[in-house]
This record gives structure tokens, C-alpha cells and sequence, in this order.
């Protein structure tokens, strides 16, 4: 009896395995069909591979020739200079590692709050779901732009030399102001959820709050958090480009696609590339990461398996 019971359980383990692999392939095999998400992830790979490997250019950021100022794209310098004579290329490179990295930071952090608020929201109910609910709609309610500027402003302004870092107070900025969406979501599939029988059946064996949340319905709520990841970081990635732009995100000499575009614009007519390169890179990037949203989100919906 011992050895079938072994061999019976042995064989419901490889069941086991076998689904799961079999449901990754099916998602794999689904976001495969979506042809501009596997064209924009090779792209957007492309993109921060070339970020990565800036080091590897012959020039560094902020080295300056003004003998060579506002040279057009050569061999020498492929993307051309700008007014101080530094390399487009090599800052347009380095600008990917500021742009991405505050993209991906900013995201992070949003979604980590947006997670908490939306399961603790979606999970107790309650006077606690109203009150969440509420400040979540009051943070909607405000006028992103203005509310950056003014917070980006404020930060800057702070005693900490910690704060004073453009990049920290744009990464922060962004969080705050982005975080609610992904809240909103994970809050409507925690009500989805927590009515389920396999949450009931942890309730009934003892199971805790916190197991219940982070073993049972948070794992189910994982596709449209990564989903509303993607979208995410190309949101983060547009509004760090339009405050360093304004002037309020990073700072230079230190590279953004955004604080290029500020620059560029004095020289809009006598020398176009330096605004078309970063611009393009901008454009490239937002547009890859939306289509591998949609693909994921083709991939992790149940109702379009085939």
C-alpha cells in the first residue's frame, strides 16, 4: 500500500508540473502570435542593450568640443554634436539609461503602493475600502501636470542633499502621481476574487488574513499587475521626458531624452537632429512597450485561449 500510495502521488506531482508548463507554453505561445509584441520587444531590447553598452562609446557624456559645435551626423560622430560639441550619440545612449531606469524605478514604486492600497481595499471592505476608495479619487482628481511641476519644485527645494538628486525627485514624482490606476485595478479583482471557493476553503482551514492575500488571491491577480506594469513604464518614461523638458526633471549635464529636447529647440532649424534622434528614441521606446502590454494582456486572458 505505502508504494502505491508513493507512486500515486508521485504520478499527481508530475500531473502538476506538467499543467503548469503547459499553461506557460499557452501563454508563451499566445503572446507569440501577437506580432507587434514580439517586433517591439525585440526593439525595446535593442534599445536598452545600446543604454547598457554606452560605456563602450569613445566618448563620454559631458565632453565637450567646441571647435566641432553643432556638427551634423557624420562617421565621426553618428548622430552629429550639439552646441558644445559633445556627442549626440553617446548622451542620446546614456539619456536611455536615465529615461529607462526612472521608467522602471517609477513603476516599481507605484505599483507597490497601488498593490497594497487596492488589496487592502478589495480584501477588508469597508469603512477601510471608502477611505482608500476616496483618497485614491482625490489623487484622480488632480491635474497631473501642475501637481508634478509643484511637487518636483518643492522637493528640490528641501534641506537633504538627497533630495536634491533630479533623478531621486523625478522617480518619486512619478510614483505618487501614477500609483492609483493599478490600485483601482487590483482592488476590483480582489472583490472578484475573495468570494472564491478556494479562498473560502483557506478561511475555513485557519488560514490568515496575510496568507489568505499574498498565497491565494494575490498570485490570481498577477497578470494585470504586470500588464498595468508595461503601460506603466512607457507612461513614466513620457512624463520624466516632459518635466525634463519643462525644466523640472533631471538636470543637466546629466543626459535624459527630455533635458536633449529642451536643448534642442533653440536649434530646431539649424540643426534638426538634435532633437530628432532623442525624439525618436522616445517615440521607439513608449510605442514597443504599449504593443508588449497588449500582447501580455492577449496572452494572460483566459477568454481568448485557443
Amino acid at each position: 500500500m505505502s508504494e502505491i500510495a508513493f507512486t500515486t502521488e508521485e504520478v499527481a506531482v508530475k500531473k502538476r508540473e506538467r499543467g503548469v508548463e503547459s499553461l506557460t507554453r499557452l501563454t508563451i505561445r499566445r503572446f507569440l502570435r501577437h506580432r507587434m509584441a514580439v517586433v517591439s520587444l525585440v526593439v525595446l531590447s535593442l534599445v536598452v542593450l545600446s543604454a547598457l553598452l554606452a560605456p563602450l562609446s569613445p566618448y563620454t557624456p559631458t565632453q565637450t568640443d567646441p571647435k566641432n559645435s553643432l556638427e551634423p551626423p557624420s562617421l565621426q560622430h553618428w548622430f552629429g554634436t550639439d552646441d558644445l560639441g559633445r556627442d549626440v550619440f553617446t548622451r542620446t545612449l546614456y539619456g536611455g539609461r536615465i529615461s529607462i531606469s526612472v521608467g522602471l524605478m517609477a513603476t516599481a514604486l507605484a505599483l507597490g503602493l497601488g498593490v497594497l492600497v487596492g488589496a487592502l481595499s478589495g480584501y477588508f471592505g469597508g469603512v477601510l475600502d471608502n477611505g482608500l476608495m476616496r483618497v485614491t479619487d482625490a489623487f484622480l482628481s488632480l491635474p497631473s501636470l501642475f501637481v508634478l511641476i509643484l511637487i518636483s519644485t518643492m522637493l528640490r527645494d528641501m534641506p537633504s542633499s538627497r533630495m536634491r538628486n533630479s533623478v531621486v525627485i523625478v522617480i518619486i514624482v512619478i510614483a505618487v502621481l501614477s500609483w492609483m490606476w493599478p490600485g483601482r485595478l487590483v482592488r476590483g479583482e480582489f472583490l472578484k476574487l475573495k468570494g472564491r471557493d478556494f479562498v473560502l476553503a483557506a478561511t475555513a482551514l485557519g488560514s490568515g488574513h496575510g496568507r489568505i492575500i499574498t498565497r491565494h488571491i494575490l498570485p490570481n491577480s498577477i497578470s494585470i499587475i504586470i500588464v498595468q506594469g508595461t503601460l506603466l513604464v512607457a507612461y513614466a518614461i513620457i512624463i520624466e521626458s516632459g518635466l525634463s523638458y519643462l525644466g523640472f526633471g533631471v538636470q543637466p549635464p546629466t543626459p535624459s531624452w527630455g533635458n536633449q529636447l529642451a536643448t534642442a529647440q533653440v536649434y530646431a532649424l539649424r540643426a534638426p537632429w538634435l532633437m530628432i534622434f532623442p525624439g525618436l528614441m522616445i517615440f521607439i521606446t513608449a510605442m514597443s512597450v504599449n504593443h508588449i502590454g497588449d500582447g501580455l494582456r492577449d496572452a494572460f486572458d483566459p477568454y481568448t485561449i485557443r
